[in-house]
């Protein structure tokens, strides 16, 4: 059974109770049996409304003696009630401190006791709000309570509290509009996920602008943020609360509930603390900021149970935008992005022409189509690119036929230079055996191909464009000073998996018909470097996929490994999810194996990559996204598989 909990997720539950507002135990009976019910979903932190024991809308009951007693019992009667249950509890009360000040406070409870109260440090108190008449403010509040009925705890906002490897803090509502949320101390002094209890009205258009506000914190703290406010039961006079339920995490919306539901809604979420952990350290903004003073740390113990399941889903393409509105705006901002660099490569070079090898396979035939777009934008003719097809001992009638079709219809000057009588002399040249199919014999034609394009850049003062795509980088499946080498890589940032996108969406929505026809031919054409003689049949022999296993599970695996710094266990556990029916787990961890092995000993092609153009968050360019020395030992990585 996998733990996901030690791979670093954590389950959180943000629960709208239909709230009694006036009757104190009735509701902390409520929010016991959803408590109750969260954690065995196995959530271990169930986060409720402000003022959820009381009821938001109790208005001058707040300064009421026998109203505020009603709640400390019934705050204690919920410690007890749910001394058992692992899961942390946040929930919303008024409290009377000693010197007789009413604050508006959350209460954390977690195994029979009050671990701390944290006051709202900002109170509305204007159009419908005026929550200046009961209560203060709590930001200077910083009490050692010791209360009869509740125990000893801290009455303040700067404290954290551990629950495993979360760490959490919270403000309330009104808080987080505030134009200095006390999330950004909380976040610096050490909290990875924010509560947020809350009592927001309902408004037209509200709801969207108070997703955003989640949804951009979140981004900016590189934390979770959990979020939920009180619901249609605390509707009253002229204001109607819905029972807003958002989970977000590093600007992304993970989980949100309906709203205007009088039964109440419950939304559930995994968070990933490793990911939020990894991003905090690749943070300098972040790792820099001075931590705040006064903060305490406490540790909710024992640790919460195994998380047996994983409710989250990760995509089996996570270069791959998921969301259909987005495929033709990121399609056509990735090109942009790659034209606009060779774009200002050719003119700070002076350079009149770009020369691009073309193979018929899917690489060259974006670099292609990322060069036509250059020179549209900067008002050239397309016949400005050299187009070569260097037809070797591999080449299929089929690659060359489809390299010189894409050729004509893309309007570049093409030009076909054989390589055969070239590489069959260098062989004679150095004493290879021709007959030998080995690591000479392939390499031998691909540098014979990159001398071609230089000499020919030299001839028509031009550039050579890099075809070669990320995943290709990340694995070294290429030739060291042969197709590893350009004067520009325009697809030095972007996986085969979303190569194929790029080039399918073009052929779909940009491509006149008989454009789309030779693209649809070189995406049904299997990926291979063809340097391996044809078949009997004159197909390719050589399949990369088979060789070094599917690009699919490999871009999913540098995503992980690259964006969120995952190891080894975690990769394969999510890869399992990912990919269930599709590969077995002795599969996945097969081409793993492969994956980490090639990854860091193939590193010192990378040290010498020429530039182009970043388009994602995975980059592997020397000189940003990842330096590594070339002699990284990956034996840790491949024990660590081994033992899977």
């Amino acid at each position: 059974m996998t733990d996901f909990g030690a791979l670093g997720f954590c389950r959180v539950a943000a629960v709208q109770i239909p709230v009694r507002p006036g009757d104190a135990r009735a509701n902390a009976s409520a929010i016991r049996r959803a408590a109750e019910t969260a954690a065995a979903r196995e959530a271990c932190l169930v986060l409720f409304p402000e003022l959820s024991i009381a009821g938001y809308s109790c208005e001058d009951l707040f300064q009421n003696q026998g109203f505020l007693a009603d709640v400390r019992r019934a705050i204690a009667q919920l410690a007890s009630e749910t001394k058992d249950l692992a899961a942390a509890i946040a929930v919303g009360a008024p409290y009377q401190a000693p010197d007789g000040r009413v604050y508006n406070a959350a209460f954390i409870l977690h195994r029979g006791r009050v671990r701390g109260a944290i006051p709202k440090t900002h109170l509305p108190n204007a159009g419908e709000f005026y929550e200046r008449r009961w209560f203060v403010p709590g930001g200077p509040a910083d009490y050692g309570i010791v209360d009869e009925l509740l125990g000893e705890f801290r009455l303040s906002r700067r404290q954290l509290f551990e629950v495993g490897r979360m760490v959490f803090a919270v403000e309330v509502c009104e808080d987080l509009w505030a134009h200095e949320p006390p999330s950004g101390a909380h976040a610096v002094a050490g909290a990875n996920v924010i509560l947020n209890l809350s009592a927001s009205n309902e408004l037209v258009a509200k709801s969207e602008y108070r997703r955003d506000l989640v949804r951009m914190q979140s981004a900016r703290l590189d934390a979770a943020y959990v979020y939920v406010s009180c619901g249609p039961g605390e509707s009253t006079k002229d204001v109607v609360f819905g029972g807003h339920a958002i989970i977000a995490e590093a600007g992304t919306i993970l989980s949100e509930g309906p709203r205007f539901e009088f039964k109440g809604t419950a939304v559930f979420a995994d968070l990933d603390i490793d990911r939020l952990m990894h991003d905090r350290a690749r943070d300098m903004t972040f790792a820099n900021a001075l931590r705040p003073p006064g903060y305490t740390v406490q540790r909710l113990e024992p640790s919460p149970p195994p998380l047996t399941s994983l409710e989250r889903a990760f995509s089996r393409t996570p270069f791959v935008p998921d969301t259909p509105g987005l495929v033709g705006e990121r399609a056509r901002e990735i090109l942009a992005i790659q034209a606009t660099g060779l774009a200002r490569r050719l003119e700070a070079s002076g350079s009149a022409t770009a020369v691009i090898g073309i193979s018929g396979g899917l690489d060259s035939t974006l670099a292609l189509l990322v060069t036509v777009e250059t020179m549209r934008r900067l008002s050239r003719p397309a016949s400005a690119i050299l187009a070569v097809s260097m037809p070797g001992m591999g080449t299929t009638e089929r690659t060359r036929k489809s390299a010189a079709d894409l050729a004509v219809r893309a309007g570049a000057t093409f030009r076909e230079v054989p390589i055969v009588a070239a590489v069959s002399q260098h062989f004679k040249d150095i004493g290879h055996d021709p007959s030998v199919h080995d690591v000479v014999y392939e390499n031998s034609q691909a540098r014979e191909r990159t001398q071609i394009l230089f000499d020919l850049a030299n001839q028509h003062r031009g550039i050579v464009v890099g075809t070669g795509d990320l995943s290709e980088l990340a694995l070294g499946w290429c030739t060291y000073n042969g197709d590893q080498m350009a004067n520009y890589a325009v697809n030095v940032s972007v996986p085969k998996t979303l190569v194929t996108h790029l080039v399918r969406w073009y052929a779909e929505n940009v491509a006149d018909g008989a454009t789309r026809a030779v693209l649809e031919a070189i995406l049904a054409t299997p990926i291979s470097p063809e340097l391996l003689p044809p078949g009997k049949d004159g197909e390719i022999v050589q399949d990369t996929e088979k060789a070094i296993g599917p690009y699919v599970l490999h871009d999913f695996f540098l995503f992980h490994h690259e964006r969120y710094g995952a190891g080894p266990r975690r990769i394969h556990a999510l890869a399992c999810r990912a990919f269930a029916g599709e590969f077995t787990p002795a599969e996945v961890r097969k081409w793993l194996r492969v994956f980490f092995e090639r990854f860091y000993r193939q590193q010192f092609k990378r040290t010498t990559l020429p530039p182009g153009p970043k388009v994602g968050s995975v980059s592997l360019s020397p000189r940003g996204d990842l330096r590594l020395p070339d002699e990284v030992d990956p034996a840790p990585f491949l024990g660590e598989i081994d033992g899977l």
